[in-house]
């Protein structure tokens, strides 16, 4: 799988990889290199997966080397999206060791990072292999990571929800506790309203937590309802009621979606799962800098 590293991405990863590297070196720079190593020593390492699973943010080592001001040569033997096993060589990184060392944790904090993410995705997207569903990531990023963590998605296979507040209309339960009397119904209505003043032609999507709540949303067709923390035998009522109602409606299932129910809820017919596990808690893909033999 090839995914593509945008411009808007790239220019996200160079203002983390510069904080980061203001993090680690100040106005002092790498003291422990510059007392061991001299600097006409120049060596070759070779970033290896130490476990299995998906690789993402291969772009950033030469980014972070480039902030570095550093001639280093990045040979990438394992581009984003393609599956590893513990000892693939993902990329050889050669040049003056001092700065190879310098930018070791930056590298390797955000590849791990990454492949984390792409790797979980991985996971998620196999389970549901065969269904109609596909597996969405959400808003659950950290600040200032959201075009990586969702690029990092990409690489795992996965589709990216809305990138912001700004690109989808979704309703969410706090919109409606916030304006009591306001119905799923009419709070759809109110958005179209709002779209067509503003000339937008956006998706409207909205959130509901009842099968009753979901009955009247159809009424006025939205584009996408999220059904939330609903168990997968309520889900199949909703395809139903759907496929009865307003067979264009998309469905979305989103709320205690894990590894283990994933296949269930996909088998259920809806079309999109959303998970935050994706990028709020997928575990870092180890990752090491090591000298060949």
């Amino acid at each position: 799988m090839r995914v593509t590293f945008d411009p808007l991405t790239e220019a996200s990863a160079r203002q983390l990889i510069q904080m980061g590297l203001t993090e680690d070196l100040q106005e002092k720079g790498d003291l422990s290199s510059q007392a061991l190593i001299s600097s006409a020593q120049s060596a070759t390492v070779n970033i290896t997966a130490r476990a299995s699973g998906v690789i993402s943010g291969t772009r950033l080592i030469q980014i972070v080397f480039e902030l570095l001001r550093t001639p280093v040569h990045v040979q990438i033997e394992r581009p984003d999206g393609d599956p590893v096993e513990s000892g693939s060589v993902v990329a050889t990184v050669s040049g003056p060791l001092n700065a190879l060392l310098t930018g070791e944790r930056t590298v390797l904090n955000l590849l791990c990072h990454l492949s984390g993410i792409a790797s979980v995705t991985a996971a998620f997207v196999a389970r549901v292999h065969g269904t109609r569903a596909v597996i969405l990531d959400t808003r659950k990023t950290l600040p200032g990571y959201r075009l990586l963590h969702k690029y990092a998605v990409r690489c795992g296979g996965g589709t990216n929800h809305r990138m912001g507040l700004y690109d989808v209309i979704l309703i969410k339960d706090n919109h409606l506790a916030a304006h009591r009397g306001r119905s799923v119904a009419m709070a759809v209505s109110e958005v179209r309203a709002f779209l067509r003043t503003r000339g937008l032609n956006l998706p409207v999507e909205i959130e509901v937590d009842t099968l009753n709540q979901f009955r009247e949303s159809l009424a006025e067709h939205p584009e996408i309802v999220l059904l939330d923390n609903m168990t997968p035998p309520t889900l199949a009522e909703a395809v139903r009621i759907r496929n009865e109602l307003a067979p264009r409606t998309r469905l979305e299932a989103s709320g205690g979606i894990t590894l283990e129910n994933v296949r269930d809820v996909a088998e259920t017919g809806v079309e999109r799962i959303s998970v935050g596990e994706l990028t709020h808690s997928a575990p870092a893909l180890d990752l090491g800098f090591d000298f060949p033999d």
